[in-house]
């Protein structure tokens, strides 16, 4: 069976040939600043208490971390967007393992900058089972320490690709979060940990099960 990580591989081989070098150049650079900067490093991990929220999903229900803890474990994880094709990857392949982490009691969200609108056409498109929700501004991912801001030189390329992130993330274009994904125990801690600078890299299902089961 193909790895997450193996898929997103085998795209982004394939994306580079399409992509001008100039952009691939400038994607480069920017990728490598971010993951120089020690960010991942500094960002909430095992052991850590995971901060509380209360974000609006894609279908206009508030959602509460605090809720979802009462209930059981938590599966939380950071995406950039409906925009990124790897983020696309990286929630399909969750959906097809939703079952198998509700199994095991959990609940699994997703949170990104974009707008609900956004993320009702993401969930639609995509089937999602689980709640997607908007992180407007990036608050959440900021107490996460994921949240950082895209420079000059990749906000431009990211303009002309029209991603159109002045839209979709209600006028906050530049703040994007690491791809993270976090297990949360019912006491609120954090049990285990995926932080990457590099967005095309994310965190296994297989792994996300494993530690679920680590619980108990």
């Amino acid at each position: 069976m193909t790895t997450l990580n193996a898929e997103l591989s085998a795209f982004y081989e394939a994306r580079q040939q399409q992509i001008p070098a100039e952009i691939r150049e400038t994607m480069r650079r920017a990728g490598q600043e971010l993951a120089d900067s020690g960010q991942a490093d500094r960002a909430l991990s095992v052991g850590d208490p995971a901060p509380r929220f209360r974000l609006p999903s894609a279908t206009g229900r508030t959602v509460a971390l605090g809720d979802l803890l009462a209930l059981g474990p938590v599966v939380l994880t950071f995406y950039r967007g409906a925009w990124c094709p790897y983020c696309n990857i990286a929630l399909r392949a969750l959906q097809q393992h939703h079952a198998d982490i509700t199994a095991r009691g959990a609940r699994l969200v997703a949170v990104s900058p974009q707008i609900p609108d956004e993320s009702l056409t993401l969930t639609e498109k995509h089937g999602l089972a689980f709640d997607v929700l908007s992180d407007i501004g990036s608050d959440t991912a900021k107490q996460y320490g994921l949240a950082f801001d895209l420079p000059d030189d990749l906000a431009a390329v990211y303009d002309r690709l029209g991603f159109d992130l002045q839209r979709v993330n209600d006028g906050h274009p530049r703040t994007l979060p690491l791809p993270a994904t976090y297990v949360i125990d019912r006491a609120g801690t954090i049990r285990w940990a995926f932080v990457n600078t590099d967005y095309t890299t994310r965190a296994e299902p297989a792994d996300i099960l494993a530690a679920l089961e680590a619980l108990g």
